[in-house]
């Protein structure tokens, strides 16, 4: 019998649930907060209105926003630093995935210790983490119910895959009204980000019954809402359905892990510093075409939830309707189509093929690869 874990923070979700974060802090034994964000969420306004919450609880915080997307880690260890000489002893994450991310990997060295690189990989974490809270801005990541940190590692010009149960945050606050300040394409961005988990996590080796109803839950409200959550910022119905989608994506891939696309893709924003969301939306028909014969049964699943009508039509049929299906709705979101677009080059194939092949997502793709395997998908996607 097959045996597997599943593991999730406690969730807070609805409009205005952000007003929750000074009550979650203080029954954790938070004193003294280490709050993360970024210039753009704080200039949407949303690290001011926890910041008006940690002082209705008088909780002293510190506001660090030096974090830029695709977080570094020299970012990490420069926050670190602000967290030892400030005394804090808990970190809130307000943000989306980037500042999430470097949130939990400063938690993380907050009690490790050591150079974040020397975490990479899978259970590298021997110490528990201060407690955690993260508030998620955008409906994409999932990092605030993960068990996932992605790191650039800046000389390298690489992405390292953290990966451990510790790092999973104890509270994730979801608050749709915070998608409401998202422009048109990070709003893209991050829903293909979303999509790319939920169908990743589906068909990933890990998978299991109760990530596969998660996963394919994902699908079916990203395939209707994140058209129009792209359209609009005041879609409130489409805000609360991608919120829930990205949380639900979130949950699926922390428990099933991923695949060849993230694999794939941290390496391109390692290297070029391109939107996360926007690299796996191009990858991803490439990946799902090179992986049909490792699931073509789970393809026509992911056709039906994607919106396709599949009655009738054999495996191979409805398993190009899934592609077809993730190639219209990037198209439809102005997404690229081309790595190239996004400023990768022929020259950078080898060296990025290299580094996919060693990150942690391509144990769980459902198909072996190689790196020619690999060389190959990205000079088609070029």
């Amino acid at each position: 019998m097959k045996v597997s874990k599943f593991m999730a923070p406690e969730i807070i979700f609805g409009e205005q649930s952000i007003c929750q974060i000074g009550e979650c802090l203080s029954r954790l034994g938070a004193k003294k907060v280490f709050l993360a964000s970024d210039p753009g969420v704080v200039e949407a306004g949303w690290a001011e209105q926890v910041i008006h919450y940690l002082k209705q609880s008088q909780l002293n915080y510190h506001l660090w926003t030096n974090v830029t997307p695709n977080p570094k880690d020299y970012e990490v260890h420069q926050g670190l630093g602000e967290y030892l000489a400030h005394e804090c002893n808990a970190i809130v994450g307000v943000g989306g995935g980037s500042v999430l991310d470097a949130a939990k990997a400063i938690a993380l060295l907050a009690t490790n210790g050591g150079s974040i690189l020397e975490y990479e990989g899978v259970d590298k974490i021997t110490r528990p983490l201060p407690p955690m809270v993260m508030i998620p801005t955008t409906a994409g990541s999932g990092s605030e119910v993960s068990q996932f940190s992605i790191i650039v590692y800046s000389e390298r010009k690489a992405k390292i895959t953290i990966i451990s149960k510790s790092l999973i945050p104890d509270i994730a606050i979801i608050d749709p009204q915070t998608l409401m300040t998202k422009d048109r394409r990070l709003t893209s961005s991050t829903g293909m980000d979303a999509l790319s988990h939920a169908i990743e996590s589906y068909i990933s080796l890990a998978a299991t019954p109760l990530t596969e109803v998660l996963s394919l839950k994902a699908m079916r409200l990203i395939a209707q809402y994140l058209r129009p959550s792209a359209a609009s910022r005041y879609n409130m119905e489409a805000k609360r359905a991608m919120a829930m989608a990205s949380l639900q994506a979130g949950l699926a891939f922390s428990n099933a892990i991923l695949g060849a696309v993230h694999a794939m893709s941290h390496q391109v924003g390692g290297l070029i510093d391109a939107p996360h969301g926007e690299i796996n939306a191009i990858l991803l028909p490439y990946v799902l075409e090179y992986n049909y014969l490792a699931a073509p049964e789970k393809y026509k699943n992911i056709a039906e939830a994607l919106g396709e009508n599949v009655a009738g039509k054999s495996l191979h049929e409805a398993s190009r309707l899934a592609m077809k299906a993730v190639k219209e709705l990037a198209s439809d979101l102005e997404i690229p189509v081309r790595l190239s677009a996004l400023g990768m080059t022929e020259e950078q194939v080898e060296v990025i093929s290299r580094h996919s092949i060693q990150d942690a997502c391509i144990v769980t793709n459902p198909r072996d690869m190689t790196v020619e395997d690999v060389k190959e998908l990205f000079r088609k996607a070029l």
